[in-house]
């Protein structure tokens, strides 16, 4: 019998530290592990590869998967548990360790119910996924869109300009409210907390008046507009909003109530891109290594997640419950520097 893995979703810093946990922590017990290429629709395809410990070796620090991922799901893009099946027994998976966001987790619960044992791993930089305090791609994500303001704050000062920066998070404002305490934004908007342009244009006011004639605004890419969310894009082909369009449109209106020279920068995939940084080749190291000693044991139905500084089980229904709002605390901690 053998082990599985796959990657499923958007990519996210740290997916190759936990496959290499995976493989090495299985391997190390004489078990085989089976490589599932491109997500669930590898799985639905049969595409697969065995992975050893030497084929893992050298990828902590690599970006992206080596596994390749996709947003396809058996259950909308097939015919549930019947587009394994063929898949599952052809490589006589006994336990699969899931890697993916919230999305993905949902489909391995269902696929558990046709008898598939699950072990689930969370991932997203959103920090979005209930039933852990934090997952990994987060601080590389906030480190990303740290680094991309200090530049901003430089320009904006130079040219004494407001500069709106728009990063992801759908549903959750964990990473502009982080990225926006660590690089001393003046306003973050987040999907959480109601706003009001008047007000933030006043702030802006207030601060130019006083001589600071630049400002650094950071918004989270679910924040809505006045009639909801901004976009014209309809969905995708997996069934996604398209949403995206509230820096430009808070941009627009920042220049025209203020009179100050606006521009708009979006960040967008550069956040999900490039190398991990330490704190999250260690978290998806840690992460990789629970998932398959869980797996080794036989579990199912189970999650790894964060409390404190432990890793430990949850159960994996959680993870597929409400998502994980921005704390109220963490944007009040940020919202003393506004402007």
């Amino acid at each position: 019998m053998a082990i599985g893995v796959l990657t499923a979703g958007g990519d996210c810093p740290g997916l190759n530290a936990a496959i290499r946990a995976v493989v090495t922590r299985v391997t190390a017990e004489g078990e085989a592990v089976v490589g599932i290429e491109n997500g669930w629709d590898g799985l639905m395809s049969g595409t697969t590869r065995p992975l050893t410990r030497d084929d893992v070796r050298g990828i902590l620090v690599r970006g992206g998967t080596i596994l390749g991922t996709s947003r396809r799901d058996p259950y909308v893009h097939g015919e549930g548990y019947e587009s394994v099946r063929a898949a599952i027994e052809a490589n006589a998976i006994e336990s699969l360790v899931v890697i993916g966001g919230d999305g993905s987790l949902r489909t391995a619960v269902q696929l558990q119910d046709g008898g598939l044992r699950i072990v689930g791993v969370p991932k997203t930089i959103d920090n979005d996924i209930a039933g852990t305090d934090v997952s990994f791609g987060f601080h590389t994500a906030v480190q990303i869109v740290t680094d991309a303001l200090d530049r901003l704050t430089t320009t904006a000062e130079s040219h004494n300009r407001v500069m709106v920066v728009e990063v992801m998070g759908r549903t959750a404002g964990w990473i502009a409210a982080y990225a926006g305490l660590a690089g001393g934004a003046e306003i973050v908007l987040v999907p959480e907390v109601r706003y009001d342009l008047d007000e933030v244009a006043a702030r802006l006011n207030r601060r130019h008046a006083a001589g600071h004639d630049y400002s650094v605004v950071v918004v989270a890419e679910g924040t809505p507009g006045p009639a909801g969310n901004v976009s014209s894009r309809g969905v995708d082909a997996f069934g996604f909003d398209r949403i995206g369009g509230i820096g430009q449109y808070v941009s627009s209106e920042l220049e025209r109530l203020t009179g100050f020279e606006s521009r708009l920068t979006t960040l967008g995939y550069l956040q999900r891109g490039g190398t991990p940084n330490a704190f999250d080749r260690v978290l998806a190291t840690r992460m990789g290594l629970a998932a398959a000693e869980l797996a080794l044991e036989g579990a199912s139905g189970v999650m790894v997640g964060v409390r404190g500084d432990e890793i430990v089980p949850v159960d994996l229904g959680e993870a597929c419950g409400e998502p994980r709002l921005l704390d109220e605390r963490r944007f009040a901690e940020a919202a003393w520097f506004f402007a």
